[in-house]
């Protein structure tokens, strides 16, 4: 076993501990966020289990959830220093995962599974101001752009040709360059996924202090030139656990054959082993 393989394996175990530990406490019971405005109405929730879905989700043509965690990451990728796998998308049988590595990285990566099983790396050197982190992808409709965001205080969403699917780019991976990005008009905290319910709208979850559910609305389709998103405010999503503390905010996904909405929020504290997602639908089903 190498060093690295050492290392994912004690954190794991690490991570796995804190389960059992937290399946025998009893915490304080955190309170809810209020009610959703219109536009969203909260229809129940499920539970997943952080090691392998606490980063995010996508919804598959057939109904299912793919979930993404820590344990998703494969050893392959983990050994080139990728450790971190962000909210993930799917589009026309094609899987995306984003990729980031260490403190000291300079590059990002998106990984592309094709509906067959290959995985197919491309990676994104990092532009001069660029942040190492990597924290989604989400496809646009017409399947031609990939969206991704970085972390902090942030005034932007990247913009990338689609991999695979956009024909600018190489068929078998490869380098990535960024396209025209979307420019926010108003600044933004710690974005943890996008996902597009139109081709116009994107809903993205803020790890900020209230868990907000984000909308940034376009003025035309994404194109690969630069474009400014308005953003505006829909929820803030349920913070509710037995254990009390931090809460986190992770991915979100929109399953468009069904007009189901779902964000991610890891429990506090020695709970954090679980994952509760949330479910919503138009409030004018």
């Amino acid at each position: 076993m190498t060093a690295a393989s050492r290392r994912a394996a004690r954190l794991l175990a690490s991570l796995a501990l804190t389960a059992a530990t937290a399946a025998s406490t009893a915490g304080t019971a955190a309170s809810a966020a209020p009610d959703a405005p219109a536009g969203w109405t909260e229809t129940g929730s499920s539970v997943v289990n952080s090691l392998t879905g606490g980063e995010g989700l996508a919804s598959r043509a057939d109904g299912t959830i793919l979930y993404r965690g820590l344990a998703s990451i494969p050893l392959s990728l983990r050994m080139q220093g990728w450790n971190h796998v962000g909210d993930p998308d799917i589009a026309g049988g094609y899987t995306f995962d984003a990729y980031q590595g260490g403190s000291g990285a300079t590059s990002k990566m998106f990984a592309v599974t094709t509906p067959g099983g290959q995985l197919y790396e491309y990676v994104h050197p990092l532009d001069q101001g660029e942040m190492l982190n990597n924290s989604f992808a989400t496809v646009s409709p017409d399947d031609q752009w990939l969206v991704s965001g970085e972390w902090g205080d942030e005034s932007r969403l990247q913009v990338f040709p689609a991999p695979l699917l956009n024909p600018s780019t190489p068929r078998t991976g490869g380098n990535l360059p960024q396209a025209g990005q979307i420019t926010l008009d108003r600044t933004v905290s710690d974005i943890q996924g996008c996902d597009f319910v139109s081709g116009t709208r994107l809903v993205c979850v803020s790890d900020d202090a209230a868990k907000d559910l984000l909308q940034v609305d376009l003025p035309h389709a994404l194109d690969g030139t630069p474009v400014t998103g308005a953003v505006t405010t829909l929820l803030q999503l349920p913070q509710r656990s037995v254990c009390s503390g931090t809460f986190e905010a992770e991915g979100v996904d929109y399953d468009v054959r069904t007009q189901t909405l779902r964000a991610e929020v890891i429990s506090p504290g020695v709970c954090r082993i679980t994952t509760t997602v949330y479910a919503y639908k138009p409030a004018d089903d």
